[in-house]
């Protein structure tokens, strides 16, 4: 009988474990979504013309500003800790927002950041300071834009326009933005959570092919 519980417990026990977690009920397993409907970006222009939305895509959000030298530590950073390893994810992009007049600077960053990586799949939009502005309030965070129209922070949309983010952050309580000035952050929480929605998408999509 004490075999028969050991080998229970060794063998049987993990396996139904096991698929308890890995059933279809995995909704321990979505990032929270914080606000629905952020504004698309009809009306923001792209360096090349190339149309540019977040319905569709899982987008990795920024905002520049008109300083954009300024973040180019927050650039690197965001490049190194979350760009390189999770880039080529099909429908996965990043996008950063600035103020028109940037171009020129954004196409010596891009040289930069080739050297880094491929970086085809950074977008750069520009709009006016009221655009970006209204863009930045549908997020509707506890977060501010500075002076020069930038943030440090960047944010997670889904495919359907929602923000996402953590309701119980052990910090914070809940967590709209991901602080690319801290490498710790990057770390510890963003990859995380990039890693939780696309793995929630690609668990959708495995459920809608066997259907």
């Amino acid at each position: 009988m004490k075999k028969i519980i050991v080998l229970v417990v060794l063998f049987v026990l993990p396996i139904t474990i096991y698929l308890f977690f890995s059933s279809g009920k995995n909704h321990f397993a979505k990032l929270p979504v914080l606000t629905e409907n952020v504004s698309e970006l009809t009306n923001l222009k792209s360096l090349n013309g190339e149309k540019v939305q977040l319905e569709g895509n899982i987008t990795v959000l920024s905002f520049f500003g008109s300083d954009i030298k300024s973040k180019y530590g927050n650039v690197f950073n965001l490049t190194h800790k979350i760009y390189k390893p999770y880039h080529q994810f099909e429908d996965l992009q990043f996008v950063s927002v600035l103020e028109s007049g940037n171009e020129k600077l954004v196409e010596a960053l891009l040289v930069e950041l080739n050297k880094i990586t491929d970086a085809d799949k950074w977008k750069f939009v520009y709009g006016s300071p009221e655009e970006i502005k209204a863009l930045f309030k549908s997020l509707n965070s506890n977060i501010q834009l500075d002076a020069k129209l930038g943030a440090s922070e960047v944010f997670i949309i889904d495919k359907d326009r929602n923000l996402r983010g953590r309701i119980d952050d052990k910090d914070t309580g809940t967590l709209y933005g991901f602080d690319t000035s801290s490498v710790a952050e990057l770390n510890n929480k963003m990859e995380d959570d990039i890693k939780i929605i696309l793995a929630e998408y690609r668990l959708a999509l495995k459920k809608n092919n066997r259907n």
